[in-house]
């Protein structure tokens, strides 16, 4: 549970999510997520006219779909579009991943 003032998010699946309905904007969302030591298949996607960076924060992961390869703590990718890929925590920790997302140039709601 993350205590926001006014406003408290709870946590469902391992993330939290700060978007629209918290911040009265449509322009960016931040996701807040947690792996188990050997939860895999976090599927990845911002969806059309949507991008994402994703930032590991406490933890090293695997990254399996449009970009493969290890996910070291404190390195980060971008994501855009219908381009998916998973999170995999492969360590024997909870591993911590941030999410900053937004409109794509031009997009907009």
């Amino acid at each position: 549970m993350i205590d926001l003032g006014e406003r408290t998010l709870t946590s469902e699946g391992g993330e939290v999510v700060l978007g629209h309905k918290d911040t009265g904007s449509q322009a960016c969302y931040m996701i807040y997520g947690r792996l188990k030591p050997g939860e895999k298949g976090r599927l990845l996607k911002p969806g059309k006219g949507h991008e994402e960076i994703v930032l590991a924060v406490k933890g090293d992961m695997n990254v399996t779909g449009f970009y493969e390869g290890k996910l070291p703590e404190g390195s980060a990718f971008h994501l855009a579009g219908e381009k998916e890929c998973y999170l995999e925590n492969a360590g024997g920790t909870d591993a911590v991943y941030v999410i900053a997302g937004g409109h794509s140039e031009g997009g907009h709601h």
